[in-house]
């Protein structure tokens, strides 16, 4: 791969680019392979969109078209590039090193899909990143503490890996923008941190199917915002906490499944958003 201080950044280059691209990986239904052409206007081409101001690829599509193969290193010169969506496609192997060149990327999903390895390092150069999607794979290993510090994430979604390890005492600190946390169906352990509190502008949070203990943080109350909570099959245990009442834009709280105990606080039945609420299989009084 030509090195990026010998090439002349231009529309060419990114041509170039998604051409390799398609080169290096299967398209079971011939679509790239008939509308991706030399001889065709590259802004023009499935999946692809080119900025207004200037002729440069800003968004990649490629969403559920069974595209297989690995993720070829050649998207790392797509320089303008702020959407970049893989997902529901066959992708295997690890993520090139590569795609932390696209320091301008806003989203980043590539959900369902069956790449390996572990969340790759190069996610913190990625300083604009607001959407980060790589739920259903087979990703393992622990979850970066770096991830946790990029603070234009909103969204973080990782549910359906084998991603295990505990979350870091900071979280939330540098995650101001925050509104979903989906860390759901994995092999996650240990407390779910207190600082949870401090992500003011969280809307839903999913650590269910996971092996957490301890108790539900007390300043959970603070996520005045949240709308969905999942906590449900998992090792909690003690009470729930008062506090749950104050999340008055909560629609469905599950906790089922755990150790929890103790009376039902009164004021989760005055939370008039409240249209489900799974308590069962725990200890708790009055069920």
């Amino acid at each position: 791969m030509a090195s990026s201080a010998m090439v002349e950044r231009n529309l060419t280059t990114d041509q170039f680019a998604l051409l390799q691209f398609k080169d290096h990986i299967l398209d079971p239904h011939s679509v790239l392979a008939n509308n991706w052409t030399s001889s065709s206007y590259v802004c023009q081409w499935v999946g692809v969109s080119c900025g207004v101001n200037h002729e440069r690829v800003t968004s990649l599509n490629l969403t559920n078209m069974n595209l297989t193969g690995t993720i070829p290193p050649h998207l790392g010169n797509l320089s303008f590039l702020l959407h970049l969506d893989l997902s529901k496609n066959n992708f295997h192997g690890q993520l090139p090193e590569e795609l932390g060149q696209l320091r301008r990327l806003r989203l980043i999903h590539l959900g369902s899909n069956r790449l390996n390895g572990g969340v790759p390092s190069w996610l913190v150069k990625l300083h604009r990143v607001e959407k980060l999607g790589m739920e259903y794979n087979n990703f393992t290993g622990t979850i970066p503490s770096y991830i946790f510090k990029v603070s234009s994430l909103k969204w973080i979604v990782l549910h359906g890996n084998s991603l295990s390890g505990s979350l870091p005492d900071d979280l939330c600190v540098y995650l101001p923008k925050l509104e979903v946390l989906y860390l759901q169906i994995n092999k996650l352990s240990g407390y779910i941190p207190s600082t949870i509190g401090k992500c003011r502008k969280l809307q839903r949070l999913a650590l269910t199917e996971n092996q957490f203990s301890g108790f539900i943080p007390r300043n959970i109350g603070n996520l005045t915002r949240l709308k969905y909570l999942y906590l449900a099959v998992n090792k909690l245990e003690g009470e729930i906490p008062e506090g749950i009442g104050n999340l008055f834009s909560l629609e469905v709280l599950d906790v089922g499944s755990n150790g929890l105990n103790g009376g039902i606080p009164a004021s989760i039945f005055n939370i008039s958003s409240l249209i489900k609420a799974d308590l069962t299989d725990n200890r708790l009084s009055g069920m």
